[in-house]
């Protein structure tokens, strides 16, 4: 475990970040240079720290964060499709399913602090914190119909649950950016701000929520996500599914192969 210079003090290992305020902890996805495209260690990794922080009673709150322009870019791996003979790799998507169901069953209130993008399952991370605070140049994508795949990470539950099935359908089937300032606008992000204030409006959250009475607010938060998200396991199972097939199917292989030739897929072949 070494010194964290990219994030301001605190610690590092595994791309994760850990520094501690106080009874605030910040947990950060550093690996800004791939725009905090996540790995399976990584994922665990954050899923572990967060595990230890909620058995830490001296811990009231935490921040989800990313270094540099990007919350979470999505997955990191070797863009290909995979032969229909040979299974796909699902470490990363079985990690993410479980870093998911981790944030939400949290006894301790995760406050996303939403610096850049959060495409594909980065999204899903974020959506899976119980307060998003947002920097206006800030937005989610869900990106995986343009490649041939399919909404994971429990996105099809989640969206929905914090959209509305309709907003929940144009973004995953037509995958574009919805920015912090429409998340805003539909009560997707608590709050909204610029450069100059959002690392100290992030703090102010969790800061306010850490002084608060902590074991009514995760009671509070489990039993909302408990009404709200009841669907999440079976959502993350039925993406699980459709997700092995597509990997292994046409469509991805045509996705894969017009992203890297830089070209538009064409999914009528």
């Amino acid at each position: 475990m070494s010194r964290d210079t990219r994030s301001g003090g605190g610690e590092v290992q595994g791309d994760v970040a850990t520094a501690r305020a106080g009874a605030v902890l910040t947990v950060r996805l550093s690996a800004p240079e791939r725009l905090n495209a996540v790995s399976a260690p990584m994922l665990d990794r954050v899923r572990a720290v967060l595990e230890d922080a909620d058995a830490d009673t001296s811990i009231r709150a935490v921040v989800l964060t990313g270094a540099g322009r990007a919350f979470c870019s999505g997955a990191h791996l070797a863009l290909k499709a995979e032969p229909e003979d040979q299974e796909p790799d699902t470490s990363i998507l079985r990690s993410a399913n479980r870093l998911v169901a981790t944030l939400t069953g949290l006894g301790t209130v995760v406050v996303c602090g939403l610096n850049g993008a959060a495409a594909g399952v980065g999204a899903s991370i974020a959506l899976a914190c119980d307060v998003i605070v947002a920097h206006e140049d800030a937005y989610f994508l869900l990106a995986f119909t343009k490649i041939g795949l399919m909404p994971d990470g429990g996105a099809t539950a989640l969206v929905a649950a914090s959209l509305g099935r309709s907003r929940a359908l144009q973004l995953a089937l037509l995958a574009d950016r919805l920015s912090a300032r429409e998340a805003h606008a539909a009560g997707l992000v608590w709050s909204l701000h610029g450069a100059d204030t959002f690392d100290t409006e992030v703090k102010a959250v969790a800061a306010r929520l850490a002084a608060g009475p902590t074991r009514a607010l995760g009671r509070t938060k489990r039993a909302i996500n408990a009404a709200a998200i009841a669907g999440l396991d079976d959502a993350i199972g039925r993406e699980w599914d459709g997700q092995l097939a597509l990997l292994s199917g046409p469509e991805f292989a045509e996705g894969v192969d017009a992203f890297l030739s830089r070209r538009p897929a064409r999914f009528d072949r």
